[in-house]
């Protein structure tokens, strides 16, 4: 009886392969060669689930945005705003071990995306998805009341995306300067700046 192999787990064993390759390598070591040998199998069964390099990568960026999306909608939200944007942002920055290796490798795929166009769109669809994200924070602060009657609902957008895309980057830099403790308080400090 022939094996029945389940193409999707099968190519998210590849992305994970691809993940640890970077974090272990760097982005340039992972080639189709080395993220073959990371997950065991043979560079020519690797091609029957990616044609190239660029689509593999694509599927593995995909993966980490899925994974954090899935995190996002699994949140059990308390009802008080800025708990609860907090926790939103929580599962967006480098908190811990897990989501430390997704934005490290995260930041990996977006150097790659400025020279790879088959990157550059995944890339930037991304980035969007963050930036509206963050737009429904400024709107949750001023539909609830608490942001300063004056706040200017773009400039605020950009602002924050900036702390977070900041803080991003520095906890992935700078990790034992950057607790996740530290995150949380300059998140604290910011909402408090936007707020009444």
């Amino acid at each position: 009886m022939p094996k029945i192999v389940d193409h999707l787990k099968q190519k998210e064993k590849l992305a994970e392969a691809t993940w640890r390759v970077i974090l272990r390598d760097g982005l340039e070591r992972a080639s189709v060669r080395n993220i073959a040998l990371e997950a065991g199998i043979s560079v020519g069964s690797m091609r029957h689930y990616f044609s190239t390099q660029s689509e593999l990568i694509a599927f593995s960026m995909r993966l980490v945005s899925e994974r954090v999306k899935h995190r996002i909608s699994s949140i059990s939200y308390t009802g008080n705003t800025l708990e609860d944007i907090e926790l939103l942002l929580c599962e967006i920055l480098p908190m811990d071990e897990e989501r430390s290796a997704e934005m490290e490798v995260w930041l990996g795929f977006t150097a790659k995306a400025l020279v790879d166009p088959t990157l550059h769109t995944l890339s930037s669809e991304v980035y969007e998805e963050l930036r509206r994200a963050i737009s429904s924070v400024i709107e949750a602060l001023i539909t609830s009341g608490l942001a300063h009657e004056t706040l200017d609902r773009e400039v605020e957008t950009e602002r924050f995306y900036a702390v977070i895309d900041g803080l991003a980057v520095h906890a992935v830099v700078m990790p034992s300067r950057l607790s996740p403790d530290m995150i949380r308080a300059v998140i604290a400090a910011h909402l408090q700046s936007l707020c009444k």
